[in-house]
């Protein structure tokens, strides 16, 4: 088979390396890929976003299947697209995929189907939101309702922070069109969890939970990124709030989008809290997460292709989806000043033997050399049987991963590992 992965950072490369395991596939396409993917998969320079020759591409490279991972192409409508030229696809269509790319329309979905999460407003006039946050609850959560890189949600711990945010996302337009209209949201508290699924639109197989640790610095300070690391699974995540999940969010969110007319097929990623009031939706994203993805998938013992090839066909009641008893954690290995400013261009040295348990989010191959290109610029990862060995397994390969101006870390699971010991 002739695979097509659409994407370019650690959770494309993590795909890949579990697709290559299916013996049927004979080669991988990754659009664009980064140097590091170059190792699993063709890389071609064709940006995730121009659907168009994303399509062209498929098609003149005879394309079996093809996994669309990232967020901008769903929405934009990819999946669409290359159907549309008789391709199978793994991903949500742009009807599903509004999920994550309009909070408006996620959070009305929610409250219009009774399902758990935040009090909110909505504003599409900068002046109302201002006069709402005369008398709002603070903290609060301000939202654009667009795709924002995963830094459109701004949590506000004073009443000036928060008419800040709306000025910089309504007025000043931090995040372009996506800032047109905003949510204001209750401000939750209890414990994160993200929660991937595979649902062919009819029933839903969760993966395993994992913990994300989004804040840029040891002790969760620092800024917001899009993750330096994770756990899986969440100890906070119990067998009785798996099923409460199931039940009063898992199902009722696939069958709203099915009574919606927009039937939702693929990833579908659910990032919860664990209020004292019970677990609550957060957001939903409409593929796998990152990094989430680089410690759910290597747990995973059955074979990704079918998996997804069932998820496509809507067989997925037909197959057993096995996931390993074991624990796994992943280490960000960053550009120092990462989110803001970093620089680039340094050579990366990856020891032959970590290779198979490293993804690359951020390295571009130039003269033969790997050299970092983006913020996040890998994930390490280890499965061992407990959680300490696989937190311990992957500070010992980062020691041996080096490039100039590294920046990690160094607590990610000691937060899972405590809440572990109080159970």
């Amino acid at each position: 088979m002739n695979i097509l992965v659409v994407g370019g950072g650690g959770r494309e490369h993590a795909i890949i390396k579990k697709i290559k395991e299916n013996k049927t596939v004979e080669q991988i396409y990754a659009l664009p890929g980064n140097g590091g993917i170059a190792a699993d998969a063709t890389c071609v320079n064709i940006a995730a976003t121009d659907v168009e020759k994303i399509v062209d591409f498929a098609i003149g490279n005879n394309i079996d299947y093809a996994v669309v991972a990232p967020d901008d192409p769903l929405v934009l409508g990819c999946v669409d697209a290359l159907q549309a030229k008789g391709i199978s696809c793994f991903g949500p269509n742009k009807a599903a995929a509004i999920i994550e790319g309009s909070k408006v329309f996620s959070k009305n979905l929610m409250k219009k189907y009774g399902i758990p999460t935040a009090a909110y407003e909505v504003f599409d006039d900068v002046d109302k939101a201002l006069e709402y946050l005369e008398t709002a609850p603070i903290p609060t959560v301000i939202k654009a309702d667009g795709l924002a890189l995963g830094k459109g949600v701004i949590i506000a711990m004073t009443r000036e922070e928060a008419k800040d945010a709306v000025i910089s996302i309504m007025q000043d337009k931090q995040f372009g069109k996506s800032g047109d209209n905003i949510v204001i949201e209750e401000f939750l508290t209890g414990p994160e969890v993200s929660v991937l699924s595979f649902t062919d639109g009819n029933v839903v197989v969760p993966m395993i939970s994992s913990m994300d640790h989004k804040r840029a610095c040891d002790n969760d300070t620092g800024l917001n990124t899009g993750g330096m690391g994770t756990v899986a699974p969440n100890p906070y995540y119990t067998d009785n709030i798996a099923e409460e999940c199931m039940q009063k969010i898992f199902l009722p969110t696939i069958r709203a989008m099915k009574a919606e007319g927009r039937t939702f097929k693929g990833c579908l990623y659910f990032g919860l809290m664990l209020t004292p009031n019970g677990p609550k939706v957060i957001e939903y994203n409409c593929r796998f997460g990152d990094p989430e993805t680089q410690v759910v998938l290597p747990l995973l013992e059955s074979d990704l292709l079918t998996v997804m090839q069932a998820v496509t066909n809507e067989t997925l009641a037909e197959i057993e989806v096995k996931f390993s008893n074991k624990s796994a954690c992943c280490v960000i290995m960053a550009s120092r000043g990462y989110p803001s400013s970093y620089e680039k261009g340094y050579e990366i040295t990856i020891p032959t033997d970590l290779l198979d348990s490293t993804y690359v989010a951020g390295a571009t191959l130039k003269d033969g050399k790997l050299l970092t290109n983006g913020g996040r610029v890998l994930g390490v990862t280890s499965v061992e049987n407990t959680l300490k060995d696989a937190i311990g397994a992957s500070y010992e390969k980062v020691e041996k991963i080096k490039f100039d101006n590294r920046y990690y870390r160094n607590d990610i699971g000691a937060r899972a590992l405590k809440a572990g010991e109080a159970k």
